[in-house]
């Protein structure tokens, strides 16, 4: 057995630079400005203002043609125009809004309900223009109608395996 060292055949110098591919980077840099702009456009549409109606005119001029929530209640019947679009009035401490809804609106959307808007004030006149309708409902039907409700709860489970005729 032998047990002397043996001799490289190259003697060990610098080892030759790695270059990295340069696609790598490019890949890497529209990563990252893909997730900038997705946490931008999170931050700046998250945040929606909910303004009463009274509020909304006093802030006119500051908001602009800025998205914001409106809050009033309807007056007068909802009027539309057959291209649909409804034209209606919010009201809410004493102060009116001139509202033109883009959409059909929900099937509970009737005068004298509350409601929250989603939208903007058209810029140069004062309307505000909205895409979306929230209804505030009542309980009036559970109170009406308590014992549907009742009926709903005892007999409205369903029991796996059976059906009744």
């Amino acid at each position: 057995m032998e047990l002397t060292p043996r001799t490289a055949a190259e003697p060990p110098g610098p080892q030759p630079t790695r270059r990295r591919n340069p696609v790598v980077y490019v890949v890497l840099a529209l990563v990252l400005l893909g997730l900038g702009v997705v946490v931008y456009q999170a931050l700046t549409t998250a945040s929606l203002y909910f303004l009463n109606a009274d509020e909304a005119v006093a802030q006119r001029d500051d908001l602009g043609d800025q998205r914001f929530r409106l809050q009033g209640t309807v007056v007068g019947a909802p009027e539309p125009d057959g291209e649909g679009e409804v034209a209606f009035t919010v009201a809410y401490n004493g102060e009116s809004v001139a509202v033109v809804h883009e959409g059909d609106p929900p099937e509970l959307f009737q005068a004298g309900i509350p409601v929250v808007l989603e939208g903007h004030w058209l810029p140069g006149a004062d309307v505000y223009v909205s895409d979306r309708i929230i209804v505030k409902h009542s309980e009036e039907y559970e109170a009406d109608h308590e014992d549907r409700i009742q009926d709903a709860e005892g007999e409205g489970t369903a029991t796996t395996g059976s059906s009744t005729p």
